[in-house]
């Protein structure tokens, strides 16, 4: 009887170590799924953190008027977010006229290094001036120099560039369209042109 008693506790010790084994399994495995999931909010919550932060925003867009009607030359005026350095060679440029829609990239060719502080009327005498699928660059704005590079052009806090497009342009057209930055929130390109140009430097948005 004692030796029955003695093997029925022996089974119980044994049901119970096994329990508490499974028990530290499942806990440790919860532990370590609780540690990783925690990990994933925390980096989900600063790329958030950062896509929101970062970016690029439009400023201005100006156009070049060669007839009472029509532009020949749109340049948009663009800085980056707070918190955000913007490599211009990756940055797409989008424009839709409604009859034709454009996505233009960075012409490494068409990239002034001399920072113009003299005005936007001026930067219309400069040569820098994408065609077809590119746009070109003039800087405006750049004190550490970041935009210097003609390969990777990148602004970053306080600096200011015009992205430099040549296209038609015809007196109340709507356009639309965005800056599109590798990273971050894109800058938003959205006017009407007026219906007639009564100078030659026109500020459409």
């Amino acid at each position: 009887m004692k030796n029955k008693k003695g093997a029925v506790g022996i089974g119980t010790l044994i049901i119970f170590i096994a329990m508490v084994l499974v028990a530290a399994i499942a806990a440790s495995v919860i532990i370590n799924t609780a540690g990783k999931l925690q990990h994933k909010a925390s980096t989900v919550g600063e790329e958030s953190t950062e896509q929101v932060a970062s970016g690029i925003q439009v400023l201005k867009v100006i156009g070049h008027a060669n007839t009472k009607t029509t532009i020949d030359k749109l340049a948009v005026m663009v800085t980056p977010n707070v918190g955000g350095e913007i490599d211009l060679s990756t940055t797409i440029l989008t424009l839709s006229t409604g009859d034709a829609k454009y996505s233009l990239v960075y012409d490494s060719a068409q990239h002034n290094t001399v920072v113009k502080d003299d005005g936007s009327d001026s930067i219309f005498d400069e040569t820098e001036w994408g065609a077809d699928t590119k746009y070109g660059v003039i800087v405006l704005q750049d004190s550490d120099n970041s935009t210097t590079d003609s390969t990777h052009p990148t602004i970053n806090y306080g600096d200011k560039v015009y992205l430099t497009v040549t296209m038609d342009v015809a007196s109340t057209s709507k356009v639309s369209g965005e800056v599109i930055p590798e990273y971050g929130a894109s800058g938003i390109i959205d006017f009407r042109a007026p219906s007639a140009f009564t100078d030659v430097v026109v500020e459409l948005q």
